[in-house]
C-alpha cells in the first residue's frame, strides 16, 4: 500500500535548502511521482528551479514511516512552483490543472491522503491579503472537488518571522497579515490545520527557510497530520526526531542508490564504485 500526499504552493514548499547542510535522507519506502511513476525519493525532490534544494518533504515522510506506518510506503507529489502567487494558482491556471492532473493519477496507484501547502510570501505586498481567504477557499473547495476527495486535510505553514530582514524585505511588508489570514483559514475551515514557522531561520536571502529549519518544519507538518491539530510553537522534540531520522541505518538499496549518487556527481570514481557495488553484491 501506498499513502501520497500532494505539494503545491510556492517556493518554500519545494525548498531551497542548501544540500550540503543537513545529511542527505535515503529510504527506499519513501517514493516520488515522476513520469507517471513511483521512483525512490532523491533530494531535491520538487525540482521546479535549478536552485530547487532540500524542502520539507522527505522529513516529512521520514517521520510518517518512523513514528506513524513503518510497514506501508509514502509517496510525495511534487507540484510547488516558486515564485508563485496566488491567482496564479487559480483554478483555471496551468499550476492547479498540472496539480489535478498529478494527483489523479498518483490515486490510480496509491491512496491519496493529504495535501501539504506553503505559499503567500508573493501576495504579502499591495493589500492583497485582503482577498487570500476568499481565493484560497475556492482554490482548495475546487481542488477536493476535482480529487473527489472533500475530507481530503490540509496541512498549512506559516510564513517565517524573517521576510523583511533581508534585501527584498519591502516586498514582504504584509507578510504578517497573509499568516493572519493562513491561521484564520485553518481554524475556519473543515480538516484544515495550521504549522507554526516560529523559530525557523533562513538563508541568506531572508526569503527561504534554511535546512535545518526546512527538517524542522517537515517533522512539524507530520505531527499536525498525525494529531490533527493546529500547532502554534516549536516542538520541543524536533531536534531529536531529526537526529533519529538522520541516523536510520541504510538498506542495501538506499546504499546503492548513494553510490550511484556519489559517482554521477563526481565524488568517487568508477574503480571506487565498482568496488562499493561489488562488496553490497
Amino acid at each position: 500500500m501506498i499513502y501520497s500526499f500532494l505539494m503545491i504552493g510556492q517556493s518554500n514548499m519545494a525548498g531551497r535548502g542548501f544540500l550540503n547542510e543537513v545529511p542527505p535522507i535515503y529510504d527506499e519506502k519513501i517514493k516520488m511521482l515522476r513520469n507517471g511513476k513511483w521512483q525512490m525519493m532523491a533530494e531535491p525532490m520538487n525540482y521546479d528551479r535549478s536552485t530547487s534544494g532540500i524542502s520539507l518533504a522527505a522529513s516529512f515522510a521520514s517521520s510518517w514511516r518512523l513514528f506513524h506506518n513503518q510497514k506501508d510506503d509514502i509517496a510525495l507529489i511534487p507540484c510547488a512552483d516558486g515564485g508563485t502567487s496566488l491567482d496564479d494558482w487559480s483554478v483555471e491556471g496551468p499550476l492547479f490543472q498540472n496539480a489535478v492532473l498529478q494527483a489523479k493519477a498518483a490515486q490510480k496507484i496509491s491512496s491519496l491522503s493529504g495535501i501539504l501547502w506553503h505559499q503567500g510570501e508573493s501576495d504579502s505586498n499591495g493589500q492583497k491579503h485582503r482577498l487570500y481567504i476568499e481565493k484560497f477557499a475556492l482554490i482548495i473547495k475546487t481542488l477536493r472537488e476535482e480529487l473527489n476527495a472533500p475530507d481530503l486535510p490540509l496541512i498549512i505553514g506559516g510564513l517565517g518571522d524573517f521576510l523583511q530582514e533581508g534585501m527584498y524585505g519591502q516586498y514582504f511588508n504584509e507578510h504578517h497579515e497573509v499568516n493572519a489570514a493562513l491561521m484564520q483559514f485553518a481554524k475556519d475551515q473543515q480538516h484544515c490545520y495550521f504549522v507554526s514557522a516560529k523559530g525557523l531561520t533562513a538563508n541568506p536571502d531572508n526569503i527561504h527557510f534554511n535546512a535545518v529549519s526546512q527538517r524542522k518544519f517537515g517533522v512539524r507538518y507530520f505531527k499536525v497530520f498525525q494529531q490533527k491539530t493546529h500547532i502554534w510553537e516549536a516542538l520541543q522534540d524536533e531536534d531529536q526526531i531529526i537526529e533519529t531520522i538522520h541516523q536510520k541505518p541504510l538498506t542495501k538499496n538506499e546504499k546503492h542508490e548513494l553510490l550511484q549518487y556519489q559517482w554521477a556527481m563526481g565524488t568517487i570514481n568508477a574503480d571506487e564504485f565498482q568496488a562499493q557495488i561489488a562488496k553490497l553484491s
